[in-house]
Order: C-alpha cells, then structure tokens, then sequence
C-alpha cells in the first residue's frame, strides 16, 4: 500500500514551487476541491494521479515513490559525513538548470538596457 500520496502530491507541489490554485486551475477544480486531495479529505484516482503528475511533469510512480527523507533527512551515522546522498529525478534537475539559464539570460538583457 502506498503511505500517504495526498502528503506526497502536496511535497512535490511545494518544491515545484507551484500554489494549489495554479494546480487547480490546470485541473479545472476549484482551489477547495484541489485541497481536499492534498489533505486526504478526496480519495485519489488513479485518471486524477496521472492529471496531477502530467501538471508535476514527473512519472505518476515518482509522485508515489516520492520519499520527503531522501531530499530532507540529515542522517548522523558515521562514515558519511552525517548526510544521506540526495538524488532528484532528472526530469526535476533539467528543469531547475533551465529556468537558471532563462534567469541569466534575463540578468543579461537588464544590464543590456540599463547601460543604455
């Protein structure tokens, strides 16, 4: 069984840096109806997961699979310096190195104009 996939979705969201009512609106539910699936309150379909991971760009298994310790947890057994090793989807990584570049790209074009 899986543990908790509304706590999941709404983790996810959160580091996707995404509200629940831009969410909502891609799923055209209301925001009240989109908070009941991250609280539990909605049981989550499987047609509804699969809306969801398509908005998260991320494979519907990631979404269930999704582990907050992997990315979060300070592991303090010895040998590893008291950090567990932090692995992101690639999907996750290549969108944080685009929206980067987008970011210096738009720094450029500031100091372009404002040297003008």
């Amino acid at each position: 069984m899986i543990n908790k996939p509304h706590l999941k979705i709404k983790q996810i969201r959160e580091l996707k840096n995404l509200t629940q009512d831009s969410v909502a609106v891609k799923l055209d539910l209301s925001t009240r109806a989109y908070s009941k699936i991250e609280t539990g309150e909605t049981q989550l379909t499987i047609n509804r997961l699969n809306e969801i991971s398509a908005i998260f760009e991320i494979d519907p298994m990631e979404i269930l699979g999704f582990d907050d310790a992997k990315i979060f947890n300070i592991n303090n057994s010895t040998g590893n310096n008291g950090y567990n090793n932090i692995f992101f989807p690639e999907k996750l990584v290549q969108q944080y190195e685009e929206t980067i570049q987008a970011l210096k790209e738009q720094i450029q074009l500031l100091k372009l104009l404002q040297d003008k």
